[in-house]
């Protein structure tokens, strides 16, 4: 890679999308409960996309090609009494890992959620990608005594 002036961060748009599919197929091929399947993947993206008050997809572009991404998706919480996101879909091209291009991602969705008046932000992760757990903890994430449930409809 050469210099950060060559790298940005920004909202994605819906001319992203086809990007933003790529690189969920790379996620999801990775992750053990999910599937790829471009079809709803750009279904679900476009959604995003389309109605911001259910989320944000963030992107970090180099040369201005979009290289990696994340999720914002929003509820209310009532017992803080006002908005919170769940932190999705969080993915680095793999020719683009390892130069801290996730690190600056992320800082830029905390700061994109504060200005969002985000109060808390949940994700998930796979209990054996110790990796991806190290990476959230390092940046201030603390592992939750509660534990997801899922029921498929």
């Amino acid at each position: 890679m050469t210099p950060d002036t060559a790298l940005s961060f920004a909202p994605a748009t819906l001319a992203d999308v086809p990007a933003l599919s790529a690189l969920l197929t790379l996620l999801f091929s990775q992750e053990h409960e999910f599937t790829p399947d471009n079809t709803a993947q750009q279904q679900g993206l476009t959604a995003i996309l389309r109605h911001p008050d259910t989320g944000s997809i963030l992107v970090a572009r180099y040369e201005g090609e979009v290289i990696a991404m994340v999720s914002l998706l929003f509820t209310i919480s009532t017992a803080l009494g006002g908005r919170v996101a769940l932190l999705e879909d969080m993915v680095v091209k793999p020719i683009h890992r390892g130069h801290g291009i996730g690190s600056q991602l992320l800082a830029y969705a905390l700061a994109f959620a504060r200005t969002q008046q985000v109060l808390r932000i949940t994700l998930l992760t796979d209990h054996d990608n110790v990796s991806a757990q190290q990476f959230y903890q390092q940046h201030g994430f603390q592992q939750s005594g509660m534990q997801a449930w899922r029921l498929i409809l």
